[in-house]
C-alpha cells in the first residue's frame, strides 16, 4: 500500500488526524447517551426522542450555518464549535459522576451539542477543498470517509469496554479530552485561504441562502444523491434504537453492544479503504443506486434477526453501502460545487443527510412502539428498495453517471 496522496499535504494531514481524534470522541458521546438513557428507561419511544432532539436544530439552523461557512472563517467557526461539543461531554461526564445527572439534563445538552454540529458541519466539510489541489480530493474525501470510519469502529467498541468498567462517565470525560484534538490541529495549520461572499445587509442575508438553495435543487447529480441518501436513512435507520436491540432483542450487555454499535463502521471502513486504493472509480451513479440496495436488504435482514452475529454481520454490509454511497455522492458535491458556493450547498444537502438518520430514529421509535422495532426497521428495509427504483428511474442522470472527466467504457 502507498502512502494517499492527500496525507503529503502536512495542513491535510493534521486536518485528517484532529478529525480522526474529535471524530472518535463524538462516538462516545453519541452511543453513551441512548445507553445511559436506557437505563433511565426502556421505552422506544425516549430512545426515538434523541433523533427528534437532533433534528430540530438540523431543520432550523442548517441554512444559516451554511452562510455562515460561507461567509466567515471556516476554521475559526469548526474551532468555536468543536470546543462547545467538548464542553458539552465534560458537563453531562460531571452530572454523572456526581449522580445529579438527570433524564432533562441528557435532552437539554443534546440540543446544545447538535446546534454546535450543525454549524460546525458545512464549515468542516467546505475545509478539505482549501487544503488540498483538485486532483487529490476525491482522494482526500476518502480518506476523511475512513476516519469517520475508523472513529466510528474504536470509539464504540471501547466505549462498551469503558461503560462497563467505569459507567457512562469514564466514556464522556474520554470524548472531552478527544474533542480537543481538532482545536490543536487547526492552530498548528494557521489561516486558510477561501472564496467568501460579503453580507448583503446587517441581518440575514436571505439572498445568499436561496442562491444556495437554488443551485442545490436545480444540479440533478446533486439533488438525486441527496433525496436517495434521504430516503434510505429515513427508511432504514435506527441508532439510537440499537441499546433495545441489545438489550430487549438479543439479549446481550455492554460489550456486545459496543460491538454492534461499531457494526457498520467496520463495513464502511473496508469498503473505504478499497476505494481510496482506485485510481479512477467508473460507473459512479451505479454505484451509488447499486449500495443503497445493499443498504436495504441489509436493514430487513437486521430487522428479522434474533442471532447476534446475524444482526453483526447484517450491521456491516449496511456500513458497506453506506460508506461507497457517501464517498461517492460526496465527491459530485465537492466536485460540482463552486467554492464560494460550498457552504451552503452542503448546509442544504445536511438538512436532508442528518435530518433523514434522525427522523429514521423517530420513525422507529415511536412506530417500533406500536407494532414492534425490529419490524418497523425490516419494513423500512422493504420500503427503500423501491424508493431506490423511483430515483433511478425520475434521474437518469445518476444512473448514466460516470465521474467527472472520467470517460464512458
Amino acid at each position: 500500500m502507498h502512502i494517499p496522496p492527500a496525507l503529503r499535504h502536512r495542513r491535510f494531514a493534521l486536518f485528517w488526524v484532529g478529525l480522526l481524534l474529535a471524530w472518535t470522541g463524538n462516538q462516545f458521546l453519541m452511543w453513551a447517551v441512548p445507553w445511559q438513557i436506557s437505563g433511565f428507561t426502556d421505552s422506544p419511544f425516549a430512545l426515538g426522542s434523541i433523533g427528534l432532539i437532533r433534528l430540530a436544530p438540523t431543520i432550523f439552523i442548517s441554512l444559516f450555518a451554511g452562510v455562515i461557512a460561507d461567509r466567515f472563517s471556516r476554521r475559526k467557526v469548526v474551532f468555536v464549535m468543536q470546543s462547545i461539543m467538548g464542553s458539552t461531554a465534560l458537563i453531562l461526564g460531571i452530572l454523572t459522576l456526581t449522580k445529579m445527572i438527570q433524564l432533562w439534563h441528557i435532552y437539554v445538552l443534546l440540543v446544545i451539542h447538535a446546534t454546535a454540529f450543525v454549524i460546525d458541519l458545512p464549515a468542516r466539510y467546505s475545509i478539505t477543498p482549501n487544503l488540498v489541489p483538485e486532483s487529490d480530493l476525491p482522494n482526500a474525501l476518502s480518506l476523511e470517509m475512513i476516519a469517520f470510519q475508523v472513529g466510528g469502529i474504536f470509539g464504540p467498541i471501547v466505549n462498551g469496554i469503558i461503560i462497563n468498567r467505569f459507567g457512562e462517565f469514564g466514556s464522556y470525560l474520554i470524548s472531552a479530552g478527544l474533542f480537543a484534538a481538532m482545536p490543536v490541529a487547526l492552530i498548528l495549520i494557521g489561516s486558510v485561504q477561501q472564496d467568501t461572499i460579503e453580507m448583503k445587509s446587517a441581518g440575514v442575508d436571505w439572498d445568499a441562502i436561496r442562491d444556495g438553495v437554488r443551485f442545490t435543487f436545480q444540479h440533478p447529480l446533486i439533488l438525486s444523491g441527496m433525496l436517495l441518501d434521504f430516503l434510505a436513512t429515513l427508511l432504514t435507520r435506527a441508532d439510537s434504537l440499537l441499546p433495545y436491540f441489545a438489550r430487549q432483542v438479543l439479549g446481550v450487555e455492554e460489550f456486545a453492544y459496543g460491538l454492534l454499535t461499531a457494526a457498520p463502521m467496520i463495513g464502511a471502513a473496508l469498503a473505504g479503504i478499497a476505494l481510496s486504493q482506485i485510481k479512477v472509480i467508473r460507473h459512479q451513479g451505479k454505484l451509488v443506486l447499486g449500495s443503497t440496495l445493499i443498504i436495504s436488504i441489509a436493514a430487513i435482514v437486521f430487522g428479522f434477526s434474533r442471532f447476534y452475529c446475524l444482526s453483526l454481520i447484517a450491521l456491516i454490509f449496511a456500513g458497506v453501502g453506506d460508506s461507497v454511497s457517501s464517498i461517492i455522492r460526496s465527491a459530485i458535491r465537492q466536485l460540482h460545487t463552486p467554492d464560494k458556493l460550498r457552504g451552503r450547498m452542503i448546509s442544504v444537502n445536511q438538512i436532508f443527510f442528518m435530518g433523514g438518520p434522525y427522523l429514521g430514529d423517530v420513525k422507529s421509535g415511536f412506530l417500533g412502539g406500536l407494532i414492534g422495532v425490529p419490524l418497523a426497521v425490516a419494513l423500512g428495509g422493504i420500503a427503500c428498495i423501491f424508493s431506490v427504483g423511483w430515483v433511478g428511474n425520475r434521474w437518469p442522470e445518476l444512473w448514466s453517471y460516470m465521474g467527472k472527466d472520467v470517460p464512458p467504457d
